[in-house]
């Protein structure tokens, strides 16, 4: 009786030991004893580090075994040689060497106009008249006399001929003729200033004096403003860097935005000074100009053809990135298998741009992949899938 009393005894003491709980994180801290809470402190610690090396090794694990892993989706563009074509862009006005004001070449009143504002004429046209003060009836009877003069030496020549009449009575008439002969010509040379014609076909853009008005040759006596829209061109400044890009024969496109309107055509000269205010050299350019709608003055945009490859690698600039040295750099997907591959920085050298495209002169091949969409987001030698 007495052992099994001892067996109960001991039962229930150890019972009672394993029945002490263990102090909470509360308890601990509610005991403000620095010690007990430094200890717990480590053991947590420890616990931690515990844990985070598992959890290393699981996803480590899991690397190895998970086949459906997730990779970031890219697109790609295959690089390819394309024609590229690079324009200048420019700004410049239209001119025509053809607009002229017409000024009177003798003094006296405007007799007649004979054209309207707006009036087509052609080169040569008799434009308008000023009173001659007389100088028609002189060239009439300077025309009568200059006839006598021609009869009596012809006929004067004719005896000397014969050997009839004096050397000297024939030198006379025939001095006389030629004298009366070029008064002649002079006095109808004057005449014609009287009559003002078109220097060239034209429009008659402007009647700036009235029929009656006093004209006289000189500054401010201009009578007609004459213009001709078919022979039209474009003055522009090139900056000096491309004077060997820059030709007679370039291609040029001519946008005139008030117009809705764009021609195609050619540089039809270039200047062979340099403009030491500014580093240029002016070009000039031929506009067709049929019906017309094209004036003096109008503004207008310039692309000039200057460089033209026809095997260039063409890439948006948007999947190009910079890197701390300055270099320009891509990102390539090698190792290409089932749209997984891995992408791969490089380095490239460009050239020319053109709106959001530009050249690549290095750095990628024909037939090599870029990433096109998710350019910004990938690492150097990360695993990428191809968006098919």
């Amino acid at each position: 009786m007495r052992t099994i009393y001892s067996i109960v005894f001991i039962t229930l003491f150890f019972i009672g030991c394993g029945d002490k709980k263990e102090k909470s994180l509360e308890d601990i801290i509610a005991s403000k004893d620095l010690k007990e809470i430094r200890q717990k402190k480590s053991e947590l610690d420890a616990k931690i580090s515990e844990i985070s090396e598992k959890v290393k090794q699981l996803n480590t694990e899991i690397e190895k075994l998970d086949t459906l892993k997730r990779v970031p989706l890219i697109t790609t563009l295959k690089v390819k040689n394309e024609i590229f074509t690079h324009y200048l862009e420019l700004q410049g006005n239209v001119k025509t060497k053809q607009n002229v004001l017409i000024y009177p070449e003798m003094p006296g009143t405007l007799e007649r106009v004979f054209v309207t504002e707006g009036q087509k004429v052609k080169k040569g046209q008799i434009l308008a008249k000023i009173d001659d003060g007389g100088m028609a009836q002189q060239v009439a009877q300077l025309e009568a006399t200059t006839a006598l003069a021609k009869t009596t030496y012809e006929r004067q020549k004719r005896l000397w001929e014969q050997k009839i009449g004096s050397e000297i009575q024939f030198l006379q008439t025939k001095t006389n003729y030629e004298a009366q002969k070029s008064t002649l010509a002079q006095l109808k040379k004057q005449l014609a200033k009287a009559t003002i014609r078109a220097p060239f076909s034209g429009i008659i853009d402007e009647i700036i004096k009235n029929q009656g008005n006093i004209v006289a040759p000189g500054p401010g006596s201009e009578i007609f403003r004459i213009v001709n829209l078919g022979n039209m061109y474009i003055e522009a400044d090139v900056p000096e860097t491309y004077i060997n890009a820059i030709s007679k024969g370039k291609a040029v496109a001519i946008q005139f935005p008030v117009l809705g309107k764009t021609i195609n055509t050619q540089v039809r000269q270039t200047g062979n000074f340099i403009n030491p205010a500014n580093r240029t050299f002016k070009v000039e350019i031929g506009i067709p100009n049929q019906d017309r709608s094209i004036k003096p003055n109008l503004t207008a945009k310039l692309k000039i053809n200057d460089y033209t490859s026809s095997d260039a690698i063409l890439i948006p600039q948007s999947i190009i990135s910079e890197n701390a040295k300055g270099e320009q750099y891509v990102y390539v997907v090698e190792n290409i298998k089932n749209s997984i591959g891995v992408a791969k920085q490089t380095v490239v050298k460009t050239g020319k741009t053109q709106g959001d495209i530009i050249e690549v002169l290095a750095g990628v091949s024909v037939g090599d992949q870029l990433i096109e969409a998710g350019a910004r987001t990938v690492k150097d030698g990360q695993e990428v899938k191809i968006s098919e």
